[in-house]
């Protein structure tokens, strides 16, 4: 069964730093473009960034600057090193391939800029 896992949210203050750790069962990353998507409270769920099998990244515009996707296939993991937080980027960030697959859904991970 492919699961994706996400990890390493937390309370930064504005201006911090995080990074992400999206880690995958089973074979999903060798195979697929994947991406980082965000749901902040009363939002519809928004694209964050993406990145292919050789790591080409596309960002949206919100996070351009700010935010660098990475991925390691050899341990089926994905990162978001998120720099410059603002209150904005509040949300619960979630990772999943592109497009959408709805199985692949976990948890989330939580993330709040507030001072």
């Amino acid at each position: 069964q492919v699961q994706l896992v996400e990890s390493g949210g937390g309370l930064v203050q504005p201006g911090g730093s995080l990074r992400l750790s999206c880690a995958a069962s089973g074979s999903i990353f060798s195979s697929n473009v994947m991406a980082w998507y965000r749901q902040a409270p009363g939002k519809q769920r928004e694209l964050v960034a993406t990145i292919t099998r050789y790591s080409g990244t596309v960002y949206a515009d919100s996070v351009k600057g700010r935010f660098t996707v990475s991925r390691e296939n050899a341990k089926n993991t994905m990162y978001l090193q998120m720099n410059s937080l603002k209150p904005e980027d509040t949300a619960v960030y979630y990772c999943n391939t592109q497009p959408i697959q709805p199985m692949y859904w976990g948890q989330g991970t939580q993330v709040t800029v507030s001072s």
